[in-house]
């Protein structure tokens, strides 16, 4: 248990903080998983204009931290040249 004072609000805070985290990770897994079925049931179409909405999705999270920059741009990536 805390003792201190700042650290019974660092719990707080931690807490508030992991509830976000978790909400923006099944955000970021969610837009994989979207994308995915997307290309593998041969819609490329919809995926194409899915793409740009994905993308941002996925800067997001990696800007707030749940995810490095380079897993991000990776993920982009490699769903880019599906699209192709």
């Amino acid at each position: 248990m805390p003792n201190t004072k700042s650290a019974i609000r660092r719990v707080r805070r931690v807490k508030k903080q992991t509830q976000i985290n978790r909400i923006r990770k099944s955000k970021y897994k969610n837009a994989i998983k979207q994308m995915d079925n997307l290309l593998s049931s041969k819609e490329k179409d919809k995926a194409k204009k899915n793409f740009s909405k994905f993308q941002s999705i996925l800067m997001q999270v990696a800007k707030s931290g749940v995810i490095s920059r380079k897993t991000a741009s990776r993920k982009i990536s490699r769903v880019s040249k599906k699209l192709k």
